[in-house]
């Protein structure tokens, strides 16, 4: 491969925005999300909601995808009643991002998922969430931390093999796992923090913030596998096969 890896993520779509003069409507990405990209080696583009049927077009010309965090998934895509406890829906951000995830599923581009993206994945599968749990927001509008522990034979559990504490701000979880999907890191109090699809393509999501961290490792392993993808190499081995 001669360049980096272009690698798409998620935005916000934001009703009124402020900078300079400005109140506009405007598609957000906090700053930490491109900047891990491009700390781990790969070129960062934004992927602001869109009409989902461009999707595959649009996944077509990355070499990796990243789902960034963001509010609530609607509890109708997993079949639920609505909670007290769950934020405001955000209809075209899900319809978007269910479609890249498809899209990705399907060509083998290696994705990453974050907060909402890990749950969203899982939404995407066919499996449900957890619409509040406490313990996992210190205060509100501020990150906090926890420790995370690796599932040994995991495809998370070789890009960390050791207990690691991480940024972390979320009040939902998984609560039935998607089809397909195993998980790859637990917290201290049992909650799943991170799934992955076993497998030859890269599928990978995590419930805390690395793009708010020090730790490039998820990242750069999701830039790894994009820049394998575009050489036609493989990226490493199937952890959940036999060597």
């Amino acid at each position: 491969m001669t360049g980096r890896p272009l690698i798409g993520v998620s935005t916000y779509l934001e009703a009124g925005a402020r900078w300079g003069v400005w109140e506009l409507e405007a598609a957000l990405l906090p700053a930490g999300y491109p900047r891990l990209v491009q700390r781990a080696g790969g070129l960062a583009a934004m992927l602001p909601p869109d009409d989902p049927a461009q999707a595959a077009a649009t996944v077509a010309r990355l070499d990796g995808v990243v789902i960034a965090g963001g509010p609530d998934v609607d509890p109708a895509r997993y079949g639920a009643e609505r909670s007290p406890r769950t934020g405001p829906p955000a209809p075209e951000r899900d319809a978007w991002e269910l479609a890249l995830i498809g899209a990705a599923l399907a060509s083998g581009t290696p994705l990453l998922g974050i907060c909402r993206g890990m749950q969203l994945l899982n939404v995407a599968l066919g499996g449900t969430l957890v619409q509040h749990l406490d313990g996992h927001v210190v205060q509100v509008g501020a990150f906090g931390g926890h420790t995370v522990e690796p599932v040994p034979g995991t495809r998370y559990g070789e890009v960390a093999p050791e207990s690691v504490s991480v940024p972390t701000y979320h009040h939902q979880a998984v609560d039935r796992l998607g089809d397909g999907l195993v998980i790859s890191a637990y917290a201290e109090d049992g909650t799943p923090e991170a799934v992955e699809v076993p497998g030859a393509a890269w599928v990978l999501g995590v419930q805390w913030h690395p793009e708010m961290g020090e730790d490039v490792r998820v990242m750069r392993a999701l830039v790894e596998a994009a820049s394998a993808r575009v050489q036609g190499l493989s990226f490493g081995s199937d952890p959940a096969s036999p060597a």
